[in-house]
């Protein structure tokens, strides 16, 4: 059986392909991140298209990626039609960056907390993590303040 981009396939067959809860479909449709279609019986239709769209929400989820972030990468993504391969490098290519500046961040976190582990202080002027540049102590008083 042959199947074409824009075959249409129904909200139950895209969770099994998927993985996705049909709660999930729901709300990524409501978020703008997929789209469906109504049949004559008002029961969702998505193009063959979304799939990839799912599996790539799923992906984004698992490594801890805030649907908005997706919302943003996927916003020159076309819906209502398969995107072209250009459209897809694109897209890719601003997420990529994105996933960059993750990673250092997470780099940088990880590096920050090696001198801060046990410590618990908050108002040491080393702290970088928790207290950058001793903004607590224009607090005055002791001990933790943000607990």
């Amino acid at each position: 059986m042959s199947h074409q981009p824009d075959d249409w396939l129904g909200i139950g067959e895209v969770s099994a392909r998927t993985g996705a809860a049909v709660s999930a479909l729901r709300f990524y449709e409501e978020l703008g991140l997929i789209a469906s279609e109504r049949d004559g019986r008002n029961q969702r239709r998505y193009p063959r298209h979304m799939l990839r769209r799912v599996a790539l929400i799923s992906v984004a989820k698992r490594i801890g990626i805030p649907l908005q972030d997706l919302r943003e990468a996927f916003a020159d993504v076309p819906l209502d039609r398969p995107p072209s391969h250009q459209e897809w490098q694109r897209a890719s290519r601003g997420w990529k960056l994105r996933l960059e500046e993750r990673r250092q961040t997470i780099e940088r976190l990880e590096a920050e907390l090696t001198g801060c582990i046990g410590c618990g202080c908050l108002s040491m002027k080393a702290c970088a993590l928790l207290n950058p540049g001793d903004a607590l102590a224009e607090d005055g008083g002791v001990g933790p303040r943000r607990l």
